[in-house]
């Protein structure tokens, strides 16, 4: 199987993966784990390269986590929903999975419920991550789904609402904002920057790490939060590349470090179709 050398921050000239039908296994950088969550800019910098396989399956890795020493995360986006499809900005807004998502749901929890076992289910409480965190749960066992606030997708202000393409004309001000390349910018209307969006998740996952050692345990949540988790395991890295509805990201957390060890996987969607270019899962997530 052919490989590709990658950089952890997809800096220095090198492409960012692609996430289609396959997924890719990354040793991301390790790095001390701290009490506190730290922002962005105070993160230790990857110092070397990785080798990427592509196209592997998170089923072709050891994930029993049988190592007391961490807990193997397991991170899927929420499935569709018609805002997805129509390029409007879910934010903290409450949309519900329309019928493409709901397929998706049931596929990805098919496919987690046929590969080790799960102990938890953590979700964010808006709808269209519940569900799937749901349907997931109850194929995996009957299992209740825990749900945690700080799971939530970005609180994008003025912006929830608006179909992206019209922002600029209906909000100019918080479209501003939201194009900010200082990630301590707020948003008007109530809007989260990027940092507050990445302490409050970050410092979730690594709550549901604690609890979990030698376990494995599933985590539904958004776009946006799956990409300041990437960050938090690759702290040089701009961007892991878009986040599909559904796709399949597991982290290894342990008391030292945070580890991807498989990210973009959609394996399970490949014969039934998927939102491809759709709105979300990027910089525009919401």
């Amino acid at each position: 199987m052919s490989a590709v050398r990658t950089h952890c921050s997809l800096a220095g000239g090198l492409l960012p993966p692609r996430f289609s039908t396959g997924s890719i296994k990354i040793a991301c950088v390790k790095f001390p784990a701290t009490k506190k969550t730290p922002l962005r800019a105070n993160l230790p910098k990857p110092t070397h390269l990785v080798n990427t396989p592509h196209s592997l399956s998170m089923s072709d890795s050891n994930s029993s986590c049988t190592d007391g020493s961490y807990a193997e995360i397991v991170v899927v986006r929420h499935g569709e929903t018609e805002w997805n499809a129509d390029g409007r900005i879910q934010g903290h807004l409450d949309v519900e999975l329309n019928d493409a998502g709901k397929q998706q749901a049931v596929l990805v929890a098919d496919r987690l419920s046929k590969e080790p076992k799960i102990s938890a289910v953590y979700s964010s409480d808006l709808k269209r991550a519940l569900v799937t965190a749901e349907t997931i749960a109850a194929r995996c066992g009957g299992l209740e789904v825990i749900t945690d606030p700080d799971l939530r997708e970005r609180n994008l202000g003025d912006l929830q609402g608006l179909v992206f393409r019209e922002a600029v004309k209906l909000s100019p001000k918080a479209h501003k904002a939201f194009l900010s390349h200082r990630t301590d910018q707020d948003i008007p209307g109530g809007g989260e920057s990027l940092d507050h969006l990445f302490q409050r998740c970050t410092s979730s996952l690594e709550r549901i790490g604690k609890e979990h050692k030698g376990e494995r345990v599933v985590v539904v949540s958004h776009g946006g939060v799956i990409r300041s988790l990437y960050q938090r395991a690759c702290p040089n890295g701009k961007s892991g590349g878009k986040v599909l509805n559904t796709s399949v990201n597991i982290f290894h957390l342990s008391d030292e470090e945070w580890t991807i060890k498989s990210w973009g996987d959609v394996t399970h969607l490949q014969q039934t179709g998927y939102l491809k270019s759709g709105f979300g899962g990027d910089k525009t997530s919401g």
